[in-house]
């Protein structure tokens, strides 16, 4: 991985900040493969650089920037993993030839881009450390050298992780079934886009509960109805901003579409419900990188 450089006049929390700005997709694209999910993914990240801001004051040595914050990444996803005891592992064998990553040949990209064009959530049916591998070295065209720094494995078995998990990847690929369909939406998300798209923001208002929270990005948690109210607020000074409902990952959520963004959705929403009124808000509209990997089914791509 590229290391930061730094330099003693500088502010490490203002250098920290200025990278993860530009590395918070790279890192999506790793924790979302990682737990199988781009919510979760999300999570992860959002974590993993409050967890980085507080460790940076305890540092002595100010550390390479980049390969720092993955391993961040990975430990903590490596932790959540555990918590839900779907972690695998398996003996590495002998390494398995891998072609010069310099000068790959054409079976090397078609693997490479299989790996880019496989569905988040089927990483999740590989082995720990060869999803680690696959991700960081046909997703994200790491070195090998990095790879195995950052996993603390040899080159040779990240060679055998890399080799088999390619092979698995594949099997995995020929029996994925098709993208399931969509099931009806629901009264209470019905209900909010219908409110959203009439501006009916006071409507909306009285769906909160008294203690709502709202999750943005790394902007603090709002809490509450009033300060969660503010919300939309906000959204009633956009201009033609449009909902509809639609699933992620067997989620139901809802996608935000915005004028001059073409026919597909700018980002998402995702509620949680509590005695039918919303108990929590994650808007992902300063996080739109998610809905690259996202296999989102939209509610007018059903048949009827």
């Amino acid at each position: 991985m590229k290391a930061s450089q730094t330099s003693g006049d500088r502010d490490p929390r203002a250098e920290l900040l200025a990278l993860t700005a530009e590395l918070r997709p790279e890192l999506h694209r790793y924790c979302a493969r990682l737990m199988g999910s781009v919510i979760d993914g999300e999570d992860v990240v959002q974590d993993t650089l409050a967890r980085a801001l507080v460790a940076l004051d305890e540092v002595k040595d100010m550390p390479a920037l980049r390969p720092w914050l993955f391993r961040i990444a990975h430990n903590r996803a490596l932790d959540l993993l555990r918590s839900r005891t779907v972690r695998k592992v398996e003996p590495i064998e002998a390494a398995s030839d891998i072609a010069d990553e310099t000068s790959p040949d054409p079976m090397e990209v078609l693997m490479r881009q299989e790996a880019v064009e496989t569905a988040v959530s089927r990483f999740a049916e590989l082995p720990l450390l060869q999803r680690s591998v696959i991700i960081l070295k046909d997703v994200l065209g790491e070195p090998l050298k990095d790879i195995a720094d950052l996993l603390d494995l040899t080159v040779d078995a990240v060679k055998a992780h890399l080799a088999r998990g390619r092979t698995r990847l594949r099997e995995i690929n020929t029996q994925a079934a098709a993208l399931a369909e969509a099931r009806p939406v629901s009264a209470a998300v019905a209900r909010y886009v219908a409110l959203f798209n009439a501006q009916n923001w006071d409507g909306l208002r009285a769906l909160l509960a008294d203690d709502v929270k709202l999750h943005q990005s790394t902007y603090p948690i709002r809490a509450g109805a009033v300060d969660v109210g503010r919300f939309f607020t906000i959204y009633a000074t956009f201009d033609s901003v449009r909902l509809e409902p639609a699933w992620v990952e067997g989620r139901e959520v809802i996608a935000v579409f915005e004028q001059g963004a073409g026919k597909k959705p700018s980002y998402f929403m995702w509620l949680e419900w509590r005695g039918g009124q919303i108990s929590f808000i994650r808007d992902y509209r300063y996080s739109r990188y998610i809905l690259d990997d996202a296999k989102m089914m939209l509610a007018s791509d059903k048949e009827p």
